[in-house]
């Protein structure tokens, strides 16, 4: 597959750690072939049964020209590590699943890590490299999606939203619709690629057309990004509204509007929404694992769902040092993922 030099195949097996009777998901997951293009490499898995793939992006050139810190690109690691120890019990369709790879961005990482956000030019620059970003993503999702693929995109920052969404709008010619469990609306101006506008350019770009966000902060978002999402028709449950009622209820009206759009869906979550999550923007006033795994798994039910994106964790920003934020983050990955392959086991 030279046709995507960037594209870095995972070998499962150097993450699983092997015990006698027992199979882990790593030992039974299928993975690309790589034989034949790219795209014939899909279709032989489609063909083989597999219907959702998993992607990691693991950078934070995004986080960072957004004024963030560092730290996104360890999210598909710590994802690997526990997701593929997993046990394989047969309650899970992990038969559908198949194991991509990552889009490497290692050499876009080097040169990013030598640039200072203090300054204008600099700054101007790492937004260009987010730009590359997405261009390298948008050219491995839009095969997936042509091939009629769930995705799972794991790590990074909330800029490859943007790319998520553009993909899947060229490939089913509709404007999409998603919703977004967040803190922050992610709807800054146009002033150059970051983890801040993914959806205010797919919106402008005709990729998006209805937006809702869950937990939406309204101290954390700008008066203007505000204002911009009020003037697009966008709405939101704020984070203090989902204090005083049931979230089951709140998932009820998010469920519902979501059907109602009857239009491709990508489920978006920043685990900075959930309770000290290691991350750029640790949020200790969020919303609990629990809450967010209903989240996932309630929208996964609906029918038009296309992909899961779960960005911005960043196991070096825990507090307790590395080795703990990988654990921590592997975990919640895991338990996401996981929700969103029991909702759409529920369409059938």
């Amino acid at each position: 597959m030279s046709e995507i030099s960037f594209l870095e195949l995972t070998d499962p097996a150097k993450w699983v750690t092997v015990r006698e009777q027992e199979t882990k998901i790593g030992q039974a997951i299928r993975v690309l072939s790589e034989q034949g293009t790219y795209e014939e490499s899909l279709a032989a898995a489609w063909e083989d049964g597999q219907r959702v793939a998993l992607v990691g992006v693991p950078e934070s050139i995004g986080v960072r020209a957004n004024l963030g810190r560092a730290g996104a690109d360890d999210g598909w690691q710590s994802f690997l590590k526990s997701f593929l120890n997993l046990q394989k019990t047969g309650l899970l369709s992990t038969h559908e699943l198949l194991l991509i790879g990552a889009v490497n961005c290692d050499d876009l990482n080097e040169k990013a890590e030598e640039l200072d956000t203090s300054n204008p030019h600099e700054l101007a620059t790492l937004r260009e490299l987010c730009a590359q970003v997405d261009a390298r993503v948008e050219k491995v999702l839009t095969p997936l999606f042509e091939q009629g693929f769930e995705v799972i995109v794991i790590g990074g920052g909330h800029n490859n939203a943007y790319p998520l969404l553009k993909s899947l709008h060229k490939v089913t010619g509709e404007a999409c619709g998603a919703v977004n469990l967040d803190p922050h609306a992610d709807f800054r101006p146009r002033e150059g690629r970051h983890s801040g506008n993914g959806f205010s350019y797919a919106y402008m770009e005709g990729a998006l057309e209805f937006y809702h966000i869950v937990g939406l902060h309204q101290g954390k978002n700008s008066a203007s990004s505000l204002r911009q999402l009020q003037d697009a028709g966008m709405r939101y449950h704020t984070l203090h509204r989902l204090y005083e009622r049931p979230f089951a209820e709140v998932m009820d009206e998010v469920v519902a509007k979501a059907v109602s759009w009857q239009r491709p869906l990508g489920i978006e979550v920043d685990v900075d929404s959930l309770n000290a999550v290691p991350a750029s923007a640790v949020n200790y006033v969020g919303l609990s694992l629990g809450q967010g795994f209903q989240y996932v798994k309630r929208l996964a039910e609906v029918s038009e769902a296309r992909y899961l994106h779960l960005a911005e964790a960043a196991p070096s920003l825990c507090s307790a040092g590395f080795d703990e934020g990988m654990k921590i983050c592997g975990q919640l990955l895991s338990e996401l993922t996981t929700a969103y392959l029991h909702g759409r086991e529920r369409r059938r």
